[in-house]
């Protein structure tokens, strides 16, 4: 809702958040690449305490599990996207994190640890597995805060750690390192030394924090734009080999008009 990324919520000068919302959902596998972000208006939105429906697709949440019903379509090359997504949480947080030091932005982890239940039709893919839930908000555009970041989430001995290293736009640096333990609590944890991660194709710069330099590298890059990379990383935590979700950001270059008119052709708005 509100999308950061959303040219068109940029033009419309993001005062109605509730007339730029849309659903993201991206799989990844042999024969089973999908991407769809098809923005809407305010009138395929409906939300209550417990539902939220964006035009087609529907997150309902029964105060034991989070379902997600899909049902979109691909960009460019249409295709259907349309499958369930069941979420249990295993830890719920009741409170957001400040992402910079003004308190601007927030990062709240709704349900750092979770397992996850995916069915889908189309395509005939299906598999349980660990999952995550989180949510940001901010009081202005995430690039005029930020200049970028590389977040990271991995399953850890005891439960989930998060690495969060920002850049603002002044210079300032912000390190997270916060581990959730579904049977205990949130705690902060040393962050690890920083590891220089091989760049992409459309040479994105990419950092992890790790135990273990020498074993860490990306293990595959799923996905991979101008101004942003979402990666598998090999790494050491709480020491542990682990695959982390990883993810870097380029603020700078997502400013550039260039990326700019890219964007409507990864994210269609449908104005009927």
């Amino acid at each position: 809702m509100g999308s950061v990324f959303s040219p068109y919520y940029k033009i419309a000068g993001r005062g109605r958040p509730e007339n730029h919302v849309s659903i993201n959902v991206a799989l990844y596998g042999p024969g089973a690449r999908r991407w769809a972000m098809t923005e809407r208006g305010e009138k395929d939105l409906a939300r209550d305490a417990s539902v939220l429906s964006v035009g087609p697709s529907a997150m309902q949440w029964d105060g034991d599990c989070l379902t997600v019903s899909i049902d979109e379509i691909t960009p460019l090359i249409p295709r259907r996207v349309r499958g369930t997504v069941k979420l249990y949480p295993e830890a719920l947080q009741n409170r957001p994190m400040p992402l910079d030091r003004a308190g601007r932005h927030c990062w709240w982890p709704i349900a750092p640890c979770a397992r996850v239940e995916a069915r889908f039709d189309d395509p005939a893919i299906s598999w349980n597995g660990h999952g995550y839930l989180d949510f940001n908000t901010g009081a202005e555009p995430l690039e005029d805060r930020f200049s970028s970041w590389n977040w990271s989430r991995a399953c850890v001995p005891g439960g989930t750690a998060v690495l969060y290293d920002l850049v603002e736009r002044d210079g300032d640096n912000l390190t997270l390192a916060i581990k959730f333990d579904p049977k205990a609590d949130v705690t902060d944890f040393e962050p690890p030394s920083a590891k220089t991660l091989k760049t992409s194709f459309w040479r994105m710069k990419r950092t992890t924090r790790t135990e273990a330099p020498l074993e860490t590298g990306v293990r595959k890059t799923l996905e991979d734009s101008p101004f942003y990379a979402r990666s598998l990383v090999d790494t050491v935590l709480f020491g542990a080999k682990t695959v982390a979700m990883h993810e870097s950001l380029d603020l700078d270059r997502f400013r550039n008009p260039v990326i700019q008119t890219m964007l409507p052709y990864r994210m269609p708005r449908r104005f009927f």
